[in-house]
């Protein structure tokens, strides 16, 4: 009997006891100015093009800039009944959720011309894709895999770490086949399987924007891209002067695993 019970805790704890999630810390290597008004939803980089989605009901827009001086390329405001969230660029089309419409917006990538409206259950929060698939969040611990033709649902994960379910999961970027997301109202990234939803890596952004840099109206951290150009990553937040260049840095003593909402969102 008592070896039963001994069995029973431990399979009751085995979650906890799962393989261990790389923490990394990370290094600024470099950045880049971004206009304060800026309420980042969404952050991509493609073909020498630094694309965002700006949020906030009345100020809600999408943006391309010419990464290699800032500069503005195209822009297009939404009409004031859209809250612009997350937002991803898949072969000639520009994907922009909003908030609680229940859709997003299809736009030409190279002129901004507005094509289709698709709908998704729920709310949009977060988008990437993964060469033929869109993949949003909602604010739930779950990531959803859509057509992007018809914005059709292939199948839906739930995102855990060491067996609990994480919520809140937020701006997202597809990086070397693992999904990298925010963790909303934290100064945190976590880096996601796929096909299990297992979080496999763990990053700390504390401090990354200084102390000094904070004004009226500066929010959460929200916003990752990979550059495919060279592969860097770039992450930045709502109404943050810059996008910082960051490198990971393993924490030591955590064997890397190889395996591995408000009115004002």
């Amino acid at each position: 009997m008592i070896k039963l019970r001994v069995l029973v805790f431990i399979v009751g704890c085995l979650p906890l006891f799962a393989w261990p999630v790389q923490q990394y810390a990370v290094k600024v290597i470099d950045r880049k100015p971004q206009p304060r008004d800026n309420f980042v939803q969404g952050l991509e980089i493609l073909d020498g093009y630094w694309y965002v989605s700006v949020g906030n009901y009345g100020e809600s827009r999408l943006l391309r800039y010419h990464f290699s001086d800032g500069s503005v390329d195209a822009e297009k405001h939404l009409d004031d009944t859209f809250f612009a969230e997350g937002l991803t660029v898949l072969g000639d089309s520009i994907y922009q959720l909003t908030w609680r419409n229940r859709g997003m917006l299809v736009y030409r990538k190279s002129d901004f011309e507005f094509q289709r409206w698709l709908p998704i259950k729920g709310e949009g929060w977060g988008m990437t894709n993964n060469g033929t698939e869109l993949v949003y969040s909602d604010g739930s611990a779950q990531l959803h895999f859509l057509s992007p033709d018809n914005a059709r649902l292939l199948r839906s994960v739930t995102v855990t770490e060491r067996g609990r379910p994480v919520t809140l999961l937020n701006e997202l970027e597809w990086v070397d086949g693992k999904i990298w997301a925010n963790i909303w109202q934290s100064e945190r990234i976590v880096i996601i399987d796929p096909v299990s939803g297992d979080v496999t890596a763990s990053i700390d952004l504390q401090g990354l924007l200084p102390p000094t840099e904070y004004r009226p109206g500066t929010d959460v951290l929200n916003g990752i891209a990979r550059n495919p150009s060279d592969g860097s990553i770039w992450v930045t937040g709502k109404r943050w002067p810059w996008i910082y260049r960051i490198e990971l840095q393993p924490i030591a003593g955590i064997p890397e695993n190889p395996h591995g909402r408000s009115n004002s969102r």
